[in-house]
């Protein structure tokens, strides 16, 4: 279903992930992998605007860290991003440039995009977050079925298996969730999609949508 792949979901000129996941069909397939392509690609960043500030752990030099987060690695924190108060980064984390992780917000195994904002109290694990895609205080991606079963991405009749047993939130670029909101394992967000605060997100979203309820997905107007 092309409505899933990164081609559809992803602008990856605003992501130092972009060879990586141009290797992929759908986001989800980039998640297993991840971490041995932070390694590398932190290896290969300029010392001129990056430094290893810890074991495995690279920040750009006009990044701003607060010296309460913690931090492990391999991650890589983007240009002139913030990792507030708090934050508490577990692995496997691309930050992009011009981010906010907020204070106790906590990133596993994803990708965070350029612009994205985590600011407060948000859980993200084994997920991508696409351009300028923002998440409202409290809210989280959930990430392991209640039955410990692996993931199925479910999108109308179409069921496509994942093989894993963590998958998180797939939020295309431009997406905005609402304050308090859960997204279920294996959800997908398209471009441009609003979520009203308050939601239990689950299966797909199409793009360009304004989601207020499970039974009430209307098109985003102009």
């Amino acid at each position: 279903m092309r409505e899933l792949t990164i081609e559809e979901l992803y602008d990856l000129n605003h992501t130092l992930a972009a060879p990586y996941l141009e290797g992929f069909t759908y986001p989800w397939e980039a998640l297993e992998g991840l971490s041995d392509f932070i390694i590398a690609l932190g290896r290969r960043l300029s010392g001129e605007e990056y430094e290893e500030i810890g074991e495995q752990i690279w920040a750009a030099k006009s990044a701003v860290v607060a010296p309460t987060a913690s931090i492990t690695g391999p991650a890589i924190i983007g240009k002139n991003s913030q990792v507030r108060h708090c934050a508490f980064i577990r692995g496997s984390v691309l930050v992009g440039d011009t981010c906010v992780v907020g204070n106790s917000t906590e990133l596993k195994n994803v990708i965070l995009f350029d612009h994205v904002q985590v600011p407060h109290y948000n859980y993200v694990g084994d997920s991508i977050l696409g351009y300028h895609s923002h998440m409202g205080a409290g809210s989280i991606t959930s990430n392991v079925k209640s039955d410990k079963q692996l993931v199925v991405v479910k999108a109308g009749e179409v069921r496509l298996e994942t093989g894993r047993k963590k998958v998180g939130g797939m939020l295309g670029d431009f997406v905005e969730l609402g304050c308090g909101t859960v997204v279920n394992p294996g959800s997908v967000i398209g471009r441009n999609t609003s979520v009203y605060p308050l939601s239990m997100v689950r299966g797909y979203i199409p793009a360009n949508s304004v989601y207020k309820n499970q039974g009430e997905i209307v098109e985003r107007r102009p």
